[in-house]
């Protein structure tokens, strides 16, 4: 046997594994028509390994215990980064499109119902007995990150799992 026919094979992977970028899919609260929709997004600006673990400053960032209740929109455009409890996201305008966020991995959302462009928001509801503890981190100056709809309703676990080859 030649080692040739084993070394090619993983050599091709291993070049179209570098050349693809990682992305992220996370389910959105946008808006359409007037009224808050769920999405499932992909981010277009691609995740890069990097060895420089030096950031840039977000635009501005907070913290905060939600209520355990409520029906906001959002102030402004931004990353919400669940660290702790176990929540639904649901539409007043639709009962049948709901969201589960849960603490950790996958408590990442995006929100742009602002009032502005949504006439309902969103109501957040907490599961359970623990409070939502999160991190809130605006988008320079409001904008919506570039990204591709991959359907209506919020993405399911198989579609957030890891990070996506692109």
């Amino acid at each position: 046997m030649s080692l040739t026919r084993f070394i090619v094979p993983i050599l091709a992977f291993l070049a179209a594994l570098a050349d693809s970028q990682l992305r992220l899919n996370v389910t959105a609260i946008g808006a359409a028509n007037g009224v808050s929709t769920l999405e499932c997004w992909e981010v277009d600006s691609p995740f890069h390994t990097s060895s420089d673990s030096a950031t840039r400053e977000p635009q501005s960032r907070s913290s905060a215990i939600l209520p355990a209740a409520g029906r906001p929109f959002a102030n402004y455009c931004r990353w919400v980064v669940l660290l702790k409890g176990f929540g639904q996201i649901t539409l007043p305008h639709d009962n049948t499109t709901g969201a589960y966020i849960t603490g950790g991995e996958f408590g990442v959302i995006f929100a742009a119902d602002t009032s502005d462009v949504s006439c309902d928001g969103h109501i957040s509801t907490n599961i359970g007995s623990t409070e939502f503890v999160s991190l809130m981190i605006s988008t320079q100056d409001g904008t919506v990150p570039e990204h591709e709809i991959l359907h209506t309703g919020p993405c399911v676990a198989e579609e957030m799992a890891g990070w996506r080859m692109g």
